[in-house]
């Protein structure tokens, strides 16, 4: 016997409602910065993973950040019509999309370190407390993504 909450329709025991919670405040606290840079949560996230490794495909982006093409698409179109990427068809394969930053959008990754170092001020945690979060929120979303184990004994 494990040690398992408790089934409950409580909104307060609710894990869901924590983690909706605390994305909608870290959100909110992410807007205004975001703002100042002129772009959105979503694009903010596809150019971190530019900033990490330039000229990515519209594919890898998409798996990285779990996103559709129907989603990530427009998101990429709206930052080339801001200046910030640039998207073409691969030479070696004609179905690819390679996104590169231009300079514009290198020149944001500096600011966006000053983002990064506000958010962590503003969650007070230490080192350990900070990879144990992030730890535990990638155990969740491993579980909840992975496919279901049906058990024969219901």
């Amino acid at each position: 016997m494990t040690d398992t909450p408790s089934p409950s329709v409580a909104l307060d025991d609710q894990l869901c409602f924590a983690l909706y919670a605390a994305s909608r405040a870290v959100t909110a606290r992410y807007r205004p910065m975001l703002d100042e840079l002129g772009v959105t949560y979503p694009q903010y996230l596809v150019l971190m993973l530019l900033w990490e490794e330039d000229g990515q495909t519209v594919g890898q982006l998409g798996q990285r950040l779990a996103l559709d093409s129907g989603t990530l698409s427009p998101l990429l179109k709206r930052l080339t019509a801001a200046g910030l990427v640039t998207r073409h068809r691969r030479a070696d394969d004609e179905r690819s999309v390679s996104v590169r930053l231009t300079e514009e959008g290198r020149a944001l990754q500096e600011p966006a370190c000053d983002i990064s170092a506000n958010m962590i001020s503003a969650l007070d945690l230490d080192r350990e407390q900070f990879a144990d979060l992030k730890g535990q929120l990638r155990t969740i979303t491993e579980r909840v993504t992975a496919p279901r184990q049906e058990t024969a004994a219901r």
